[in-house]
């Protein structure tokens, strides 16, 4: 979809209205990128990460001042310690600035999204993107924390009175839609409504056995008080379509063709460690994430876009 000369001046005045609506909501996310300095090592960030979440759940149980179970109750302190109402929640943006989380070098202001022209980018050529981290094998971005927390948390209390999952799933691909997803960015991150889920699964977890297949409830109710049954684990929630190289994001008009000729200049590297892009069982993951809706972009993976380049070169 092309625009026109009188459609940009347009764009950029609807965009720059959108970041002022975006600012008044303080639920503002970064966009990230998992192809740049993917040949990069990086420590991996599980244990670290264990620890601030399993610290938070602690601090929980040890300030619990009320008489009975209450749920909901224990998923709002949770929140509030690690996530938060913030443009970024606190766990997110500790991870961001933390020397002790490892990060791809990418720049703020330098990335998949740079040669793309303003309107296609929208507010992403404002507040460029954020930080990628290796989170139990998986390269994903800062970002994914705050879902997990933060919509993970709507999703979890939307489940509760539907009491179904798809349903719960339908705000969350509407947002991803609308003003903290496509219509402002121009892209729908399907990792983003799979890591919305998992923190629902996460706050399930704290009271469902089983929930985590094979593994009892974080938490039990005991007299008067709640009992630490196991430690939280990021292994239990995080997986390759995390990765935005691998579960690619869907790209609308405006910003397709430019980001299909931004991910061929990946090709090379592609071609010379395949082995960073591949996605590992992905029919189960397909099976356990049907009912968010996940939009296909198998196209612009790698191992499918560099492979059909190469076939029509030859």
């Amino acid at each position: 979809m092309s625009v026109s000369t009188l459609q940009k001046p347009f764009v950029t005045v609807w965009v720059c209205g959108a970041i002022v609506l975006i600012a008044a909501t303080n639920a503002y996310a970064y966009e990230t990128d998992q192809f740049s300095h993917r040949d990069v090592e990086i420590a991996d960030s599980r244990d670290v990460l264990n620890g601030e979440v399993n610290r938070a759940i602690q601090k929980v149980v040890n300030e619990w001042n009320k008489d009975h179970a209450d749920e909901l109750a224990v998923v709002y302190r949770i929140y509030t310690t690690i996530g938060g109402r913030h443009w970024v929640d606190i766990l997110e943006r500790w991870a961001m600035k933390s020397d002790r989380v490892d990060k791809h070098p990418n720049e703020r202001y330098d990335s998949i999204y740079s040669s793309a022209p303003i309107y296609a980018k929208r507010v992403i050529a404002l507040f460029g993107v954020g930080r990628t981290i290796k989170l139990n094998g998986v390269h994903m971005g800062t970002d994914k924390i705050g879902h997990f927390l933060s919509q993970g948390r709507k999703y979890y209390k939307r489940w509760r009175k539907s009491q179904s999952e798809s349903d719960a799933a339908q705000q969350s691909h509407y947002t991803e839609r609308a003003i903290f997803g496509q219509l402002t960015t121009g892209t729908f991150s399907n990792a983003d409504l799979v890591s919305n889920y998992e923190g629902h699964r996460f706050y399930r977890s704290l009271f469902e056995d089983s929930i985590i297949p094979g593994k009892p409830a974080i938490l039990r109710w005991e007299d008067k008080g709640w009992v630490i049954q196991r430690e939280f684990d990021w292994a239990d929630h995080v997986n390759d379509y995390w990765d935005e190289a691998l579960n690619v994001n869907h790209f609308d008009g405006w910003l397709y063709k430019h980001m299909r000729e931004t991910l061929l200049g990946f090709c090379s590297l592609y071609h010379e460690r395949p082995e960073l892009w591949v996605l590992n069982n992905e029919a189960e993951l397909k099976a356990r994430y049907a009912h968010l809706e996940l939009r296909d972009t198998s196209e612009l993976r790698l191992s499918s876009l560099c492979v059909e380049v190469s076939k029509q070169e030859q």
